[in-house]
């Protein structure tokens, strides 16, 4: 019987914490997982990306990759989710190498008045794509605060004119994941 996994994902490494709370189905595979990680953290799906757990990386299968995986879309989440307080890892785009830890907080019943996934709560924007990683993001936000900052303009110019460190809008994601569905 499919349960309902709450999760919660922390991009690590940077402060304030940048973190979601969302409801998946554990009867969705590892590919899926990583497709609903993109929309709720607001990455734009540019980069390859692995999970690591129990000594395990699943992916998608590279022979550029240079290392063994588990299959992604072959493997689901009731295979290896099966506790609360298990935490895994989620690393995505191996040049930024953006890691990110997921704790299972809670194994709930699914309630099939609801759809899932759903995002239930959330901090603080995603980075930009290719902003280069942790340092490269500190780098981008000290630019784009200070308008004495010799990047200052190109920076806002990349961007695309603004960027609010703070922003998240669960209402957003929300709509993203429910067209996922529809999909």
């Amino acid at each position: 019987m499919t349960k309902i996994l709450q999760l919660k994902i922390r991009l690590n490494g940077i402060r304030p914490p940048i973190w979601r709370r969302f409801l998946v189905e554990d009867s969705i595979t590892f590919e899926e997982l990583h497709e609903i990680i993109q929309n709720v953290m607001g990455w734009e799906n540019y980069h390859m990306y692995e999970f690591k757990l129990y000594g395990l990386r699943i992916s998608e299968p590279d022979e550029e990759l240079g290392f063994e995986v588990v299959n992604s879309k072959e493997v689901k989440l009731s295979e290896f989710l099966k506790a609360e307080k298990q935490m895994f890892y989620y690393i995505y785009d191996f040049g930024d190498r953006w890691e990110h830890t997921i704790t299972v907080e809670k194994i709930l019943e699914k309630d099939n008045s609801k759809k899932y996934p759903v995002c239930i709560a959330g901090k603080r924007a995603c980075p930009p794509e290719d902003c280069g990683g942790v340092y490269g993001y500190e780098e981008f936000l000290e630019a784009i605060k200070d308008p004495k900052h010799e990047e200052h303009e190109s920076m806002l110019e990349w961007i695309g004119g603004e960027f609010d460190p703070e922003e998240f809008n669960l209402e957003e994601v929300n709509k993203l994941l429910l067209w996922m569905v529809r999909i």
